[in-house]
C-alpha cells in the first residue's frame, strides 16, 4: 500500500500515510529541498494546521533547521565554558559543577534530546543522590545559561527546557547573630594573633578575602577607617592570588568604632606586615592568611568563649551587618557598608531588624498616650461629651 497524496499547496502539501497518520512536507528554507516534519498528526486537519504554523515560523523568520539541535551537548557545554570570560575562581567552580553534576547524565545526549522531562528527572536524581541543594540550584542556573544560549544566539534549540519554577533560587536559612559581649569573648578566647581579626570582621564587616588582602597602609587608625581595594582568591589547587572587587561597590572606605582602635593599634605593632604594603593579617608562619591556617584556633575560641559551634567565622560579618542596621543604617548606608552594588542584601538585613521597627511602634505607642491623656476643656462636661456624641 502506497500512501496517498491529499492535499498540495504552493508552500508545501500534508499526505496520508499507510499507517492512517497524516505528513508534512515543507521546503527546507535553507537548502530549498523537500523535507518532512519532525511528526506525523492524527488528522488531515491537524496536519494542516502544522503546516500554516511552519510556513508562518519561516516567514517571519522563526523557523528553527530541526536538525540544529543534533549537537552533543557534552561538547557544547565545554565550548560554551571556554568561550567565557570569567575570573579564575569562577571558572574552576563552573568546570567543577560541569564535570560532578551535568555531564554525567547530559553530557553525551544531544541538545535537542535535552526536555523539560529530562531536566526534571536529572535535578530530581541530584537531589536524591545527597548533593546539596545550593550546589544544585547552581548546576541549573549553569545549565540554563548554556541553553539560553542555545536558543538566543546560536538557534539550534526552540526553546530552553529548563523551565521547573523555583529551581533557580533556594532559602537561606537563617545564621546566629553573636552578642557584643559574645563577639569580644570570642576575641579574648583566640590567639593573640587573631583577636583584632575576629574584632574587625564584626566591626566593620569585611569578607575574609577582603580582610587577607588588606595592607599596612589601607589603615587609618587616626580617621577610623580601613580601605576595601582588593580580594585575595583561592584556588582549590591551594594558589592564592588578588583580584579586583567583584564590582565598583566594592572599592570602599569603611569605618570602625573607636572601641576597637587600641587593639588595632596592638595588632599593627606585633603582628602586622612590617613595610606599608605589608599584609594586615599574616598567618603563623609569616606567609598568606587562609582559611587553612586560621580555622583550628577559631573552632577553639568558640569553645573557650562558650558560643555553639554551628557559629560560622562567616557569621561575625552577620553579626556586624546586624548591629549596623539596627544602628539605623539607611539601605544605602548598609549597601555602601557591604560593598554590594545593590539593595537587595541590604534590605534583607533591614527586613530581619525588629529592634527598629518595635523602636517605631514604642514612638506610636507614646503619641497615642499623649493624645488619650489630654484632658477635656473646661466648657465642655462628661455629659456634653458624650450627648454631643449620641447626636453626631
Amino acid at each position: 500500500m502506497t500512501a496517498k497524496k491529499n492535499s498540495r499547496r504552493r508552500f508545501g502539501s500534508v499526505r496520508q500515510l499507510p499507517s492512517g497518520r497524516w505528513q508534512v512536507r515543507y521546503r527546507d528554507p535553507l537548502t530549498g529541498e523537500l523535507r518532512p516534519d519532525e511528526k506525523t498528526y492524527a488528522t488531515k486537519t491537524d496536519a494542516e494546521v502544522r503546516l500554516s504554523q511552519l510556513e508562518a515560523d519561516i516567514t517571519r523568520d522563526k523557523w528553527v533547521d530541526p536538525d540544529a539541535g543534533k549537537v552533543n551537548f557534552g561538547e557544547y557545554a565545554t565550548k560554551w565554558l571556554k568561550e567565557r570570560k570569567l575570573e579564575e575562581t569562577t571558572r574552576e567552580r563552573y568546570e567543577t559543577a560541569l564535570r560532578l553534576h551535568i555531564m554525567p547524565a547530559l553530557g553525551p545526549r544531544f541538545l535537542v534530546d535535552i526536555t523539560p522531562a529530562r531536566v526534571r528527572t536529572w535535578r530530581t536524581h541530584l537531589l536524591e543522590s545527597g548533593v546539596g541543594e545550593p550546589t544544585v540550584v547552581k548546576a541549573y542556573q549553569m545549565l540554563r545559561a548554556m541553553l539560553n544560549t542555545a536558543v538566543d544566539d546560536d538557534e539550534l534549540i526552540r526553546r530552553n527546557p529548563c523551565r521547573i519554577k523555583g529551581a533557580d533560587a533556594y532559602d537561606v536559612p537563617e545564621r546566629p547573630v553573636l552578642s557584643v559581649a559574645e563577639v569580644f569573648a570570642a576575641a579574648d578566647a583566640i590567639a593573640p594573633r587573631w583577636r583584632a581579626l575576629v574584632l574587625v570582621t564584626a566591626f566593620t564587616t569585611l569578607r575574609f578575602g577582603e580582610l587577607a588582602a588588606l595592607r599596612r597602609r589601607d589603615v587609618d587608625l587616626s580617621a577610623r577607617l580601613l580601605r576595601v581595594r582588593r580580594n585575595q582568591a583561592e584556588l582549590y589547587s591551594g594558589k592564592l592570588y588578588d583580584k579586583a572587587p567583584k564590582s565598583r561597590a566594592g572599592f570602599r572606605p569603611v569605618a570602625f568604632p573607636d572601641s576597637i582602635v587600641d587593639a588595632l593599634q596592638h595588632h599593627m605593632e606585633h603582628f602586622a606586615g612590617a613595610e606599608s604594603d605589608g599584609h594586615m593579617f599574616i598567618g603563623p608562619r609569616g606567609g598568606r592568611l587562609r582559611r587553612s591556617n586560621f580555622r583550628d584556633d577559631w573552632t577553639a575560641a568558640k569553645e573557650g568563649a562558650g558560643i555553639p559551634m554551628e557559629v560560622h567565622f562567616h557569621d561575625l560579618r552577620h553579626t556586624g551587618n546586624t548591629m549596623a542596621s539596627q544602628s539605623g543604617a539607611s539601605t544605602r548606608e548598609l549597601m555602601i557598608r557591604m560593598g554590594h552594588s545593590t539593595a537587595r542584601a541590604a534590605l534583607i538585613y533591614q527586613h530581619m531588624t525588629s529592634d527598629r521597627d518595635r523602636a517605631v511602634a514604642d514612638r506610636m505607642d507614646e503619641m497615642v498616650q499623649r493624645e488619650l491623656s489630654k484632658e477635656v476643656p473646661p466648657e465642655r462636661s462628661g455629659t456634653d461629651v458624650a450627648r454631643g456624641d449620641q447626636q453626631d
